[in-house]
């Protein structure tokens, strides 16, 4: 018996210290804010899309020699193969192959890594010359991109706190420190992706285009945060 009558005065004290913490928050005077901040920033890393196919090429060469030329060409541009050009995908109609008795055909899916839209747009044209048109621009980015969300997150809660002593001054009030914030991730606008503009409209496709005619430009990659905060009330 002694034990059980131990055992609840124990609790007793940790009860009325619950309800004690509880009112204390529930009569905590604050302010709740919503801060925004945004910022686009350019594009330098650019994803290239190409394939290549024994079927479509009109030359009939194999994947190999097609390889080869791809890579010499892009070696002229400037490309450094061995970092930037990477084998994405590979695949054979041996389905085909059983039915017909012919020859399998490769296709070989690459993806090159450029940095401006000046080269990106030397890709098409300098591959287009030697017969290989299925280029297509497969995502946008910046190698600096995680920096930057972290400048957008901070400025979207100085603007939180700037708004929330501006309306504080409005009823003769000072905030203090911040009791609560939480990231909106709703707010967060990412269009990285198929994000550019090839001769004033929009796609993230150009097959059949003509290379020669092709003048590429990128838009801003836009980064858009929202913060909620709550300030102590004074």
């Amino acid at each position: 018996m002694k034990k059980t009558l131990f055992g609840i005065l124990l609790l007793i004290p940790s009860f009325a210290f619950a309800q004690s913490s509880e009112k204390n928050f529930i009569d905590f005077n604050y302010i709740e804010v919503t801060g925004k901040a945004e910022m686009e920033i350019s594009p330098d890393l650019i994803y290239l899309k190409i394939l290549l196919n024994e079927k479509d090429n009109k030359n009939k060469i194999s994947i190999s020699e097609m390889e080869q030329q791809m890579a010499d060409k892009l070696s002229e541009i400037g490309i450094d193969i061995s970092k930037d050009l990477l084998v994405k995908d590979i695949s054979s109609n041996f389905k085909y192959y059983l039915l017909t008795k012919n020859e399998i055909l490769l296709a070989k899916e690459y993806q090159v890594i450029v940095r401006d839209a000046k080269t990106a747009s030397k890709v098409f044209i300098e591959l287009e010359k030697i017969g290989i048109s299925n280029v297509s621009i497969d995502q946008l980015d910046n190698s600096k991109i995680t920096e930057y969300r972290k400048e957008v997150k901070m400025e979207a809660i100085k603007a939180a706190k700037e708004k929330a002593q501006s309306l504080a001054m409005a009823i003769n009030q000072d905030i203090g420190r911040a009791i609560y914030i939480q990231e909106l991730n709703n707010s967060y606008v990412d269009n990285r992706a198929s994000n550019f503009v090839v001769r004033g409209y929009a796609s993230s496709n150009i097959y059949g285009s003509r290379a020669s005619d092709l003048d590429i430009d990128f838009e801003k990659i836009r980064l858009e945060y929202s913060i909620l905060c709550r300030f102590e009330l004074k």
